[in-house]
């Protein structure tokens, strides 16, 4: 009996101890290293699952034939489970788990509330230390942002260091009025307290609040003929109002909720969430997830959940989200824990909160866009990337320029290819082009739709015409949107056209094979290369201008009208005859007279459009 074999039979065996009761589990790989953690309602029949289920995702094929141990940890709930759940993912960052990209630990902001003179701090770590924490943020700058926005708005001493009013003299900031000197004892205990309050009441977003209370003190301060300070609470006043005029109102009501939405491409997912605060939209934050691949929408969300709000420092009273979360329930003890409170999660249909989901939706597309194009402004990635291609393909140099093609067609209507060019491993979107497809008139058919493409590519590569002279340069790879149907297709026309060395590969999508000519195994590159991530944005681009040009295309022809069909009438004539008859259906429905009889109208046009409608 083998190695694998033995300790098959050694899980199979310990399966049947599995206690009936909730808690989290952990699998290893043969290096002992944690590979997936999950939670359970009930562990056996969870775990189980794994090793007895035969219809498996893909992915989770990968995982069960990775999985050379296991160990699990009994909870009284489920609601622990999933806090322990978050804990352990956080800290093993297991290869099988949806989890945040980036950082490990998400910044937050920190308000020293307990100190004498509190300070506003960046911090990664939630402590039990009194503080007020605010977040999490994402891993870019908003954080930063929003110190640099309060120590504009708010006289609080910048320090990092604990403020103990013992310096000689105060920072150049207390005699430009930013800050009130605490650090040299210059600061009023109970005014610079007054000042922490007001950033609290910033960052909960109860500004309507924070701006009556700064009324208050400027009018005051000017009834004790107090002008000076009177003036600069008038200037502060105004800089606070000017920041949050630019807030948008989204909501009539005066409600606190955070709306998540998702965006999805291969293994990678974009999470954004809205704060809307009193009405008003706070902020906005996208948090990228990865190991996504092969997961549900409503997985991913849930996952995003947890992991957000396990670690959050605002809990929300109303959560909006984009899908049903298979498993609600523990999720709202858990947000419920938190917050003190009862929390209720809703997938909106219509209205304004639908308007909101939609807005947090195209909010993450974006978020992901933004993450492609990151890694493509890398050039230490997009060289090292090139540099892998090369090797695992075999190539003569690293591929500088890459010419991938891909086929859209709907129901076989309007069939168009695009060709996307990039140029050491970024997008040359001077050089991409698009074909529409005119060979092909019986239903879908790829294949000679690919063939037609790149055989009017090619033919203009060996034209000698002068306006065919930027086709001639040709690609060091060319990548072809499919399998090895459409690969044979495209060494058929690269041989005809006397290019039968140039290097070729087909990536066929559902399980991101790379088939090469001449060859019937696939080539399956690691999910983390970055050769496949870029041939994966590479084909995405490809698959994209080839869906723009295809959606024009149908646009233009759905708002086609038969009068563009009539020898001599144009646009002003056209015009003229809606104008008069509302419709192309009043005007079939009048007489020939009554057309004739339109300005601009002669008899012999009139009868040509009576025929044509």
């Amino acid at each position: 009996m083998t190695q694998a074999n033995t300790t098959r039979e050694a899980i199979r065996t310990r399966l049947q101890g599995l206690p009936e009761k909730p808690g989290v589990y952990r699998y290893y790989d043969a290096n002992g290293k944690v590979i997936y953690v999950g939670k359970a309602k009930v562990l056996k029949n969870r775990v189980r699952s794994y090793f007895t289920n035969k219809r498996l995702h893909a992915k989770t094929m990968q995982l069960v034939s990775q999985i050379a141990d296991f160990d699990y940890i009994v909870t009284d709930t489920e609601h622990e489970a999933l806090i322990l759940e978050t804990t352990l993912i956080k800290r093993y960052r297991p290869k099988y788990n949806v989890i945040f990209k980036d950082d490990k630990n998400l910044p937050f902001i920190k308000v020293t509330v307990r100190e004498k003179y509190p300070r506003v701090l960046r911090t990664r770590q939630l402590e039990d230390d009194g503080s007020r924490y605010f977040g999490p943020y994402s891993a870019g700058g908003s954080v930063a942002r929003t110190l640099t926005l309060i120590e504009r708005l708010f006289p609080l001493c910048s320090k990092d260091d604990l403020i103990l009013g013992k310096q000689d003299r105060p920072c150049l900031q207390y005699y430009l009025h930013r800050c009130m000197g605490a650090c040299a004892s210059k600061a009023d205990p109970e005014e610079y307290r007054a000042a922490v309050q007001e950033v609290l009441l910033f960052l909960e977003g109860k500004h309507e609040q924070l701006i009556g209370k700064m009324k208050r003190q400027m009018e005051e301060a000017a009834e004790d003929l107090r002008f000076e300070k009177a003036a600069y609470l008038r200037d502060r006043l105004n800089d606070l109002t000017g920041v949050l005029q630019r807030q948008k109102v989204v909501l009539p009501q005066a409600l606190d909720m955070d709306v998540v939405a998702l965006a999805t491409e291969q293994e990678e997912a974009c999470a954004e969430v809205l704060f809307v605060r009193q009405g008003k939209l706070l902020g906005h934050e996208h948090y990228v997830m990865k190991n996504a691949e092969g997961e549900s929408p409503q997985a991913i969300e849930q996952s995003f959940v947890e992991q957000f709000y396990a670690n959050a420092a605002t809990i929300p009273k109303l959560l909006l989200v984009q899908h049903e979360l298979p498993d609600p329930e523990p999720v709202k003890e858990l947000l419920e824990a938190k917050r003190g409170s009862t929390v209720e999660i809703h997938v909106p249909k219509r209205g304004e909160k639908k308007a909101l989901l939609d807005m947090a939706i195209q909010n993450a597309k974006e978020g992901l866009e933004q993450e492609r194009f990151k890694w493509l402004s890398d050039e230490q990635k997009r060289t090292g990337a090139l540099t892998e291609l090369q090797k695992a393909l075999g190539l003569p140099a690293k591929p500088q320029r890459v010419e991938c093609f891909d086929i859209s067609n709907a129901q076989g209507t309007t069939i168009v290819a695009s060709m996307v060019v990039f140029e050491n491993g970024s997008p040359a979107r001077s050089e991409y082009r698009r074909f529409q497809i005119k060979t092909v008139q019986d239903g879908p058919n790829d294949f000679e739709s690919m063939r037609e493409a790149l055989t009017r590519r090619f033919k203009r590569a060996a034209s000698d015409a002068e306006e065919d002279a930027k086709w001639r340069r040709l690609p060091d790879l060319l990548v072809i949107d499919g399998g090895k149907g459409q690969l044979g297709v495209a060494t058929e026309v690269l041989a005809a056209a006397g290019l039968g060395d140039m290097p070729v590969i087909g990536l066929a999508k559902q399980q991101e094979e790379i088939f090469r000519p001449g060859r019937s195994d696939s080539l399956l590159l690691p999910r983390n290369s970055e050769a496949l991530y870029l041939l994966q944005r590479i084909r995405d681009e490809a698959h994209r201008f080839a869906i723009t040009y295809h959606r024009d295309l149908r646009s233009k022809k759905s708002i086609k009208s038969p009068l563009d069909e009539v020898v001599g009438v144009g646009p002003k004539r056209k015009k003229a005859l809606i104008k008069a008859f509302g419709s192309v259906a009043g005007i079939r429905a009048a007489s020939l007279d009554e057309v004739a009889a339109v300005s601009g109208i002669d008899r012999a046009t009139a009868e040509r459009i009576k025929e044509k409608i």
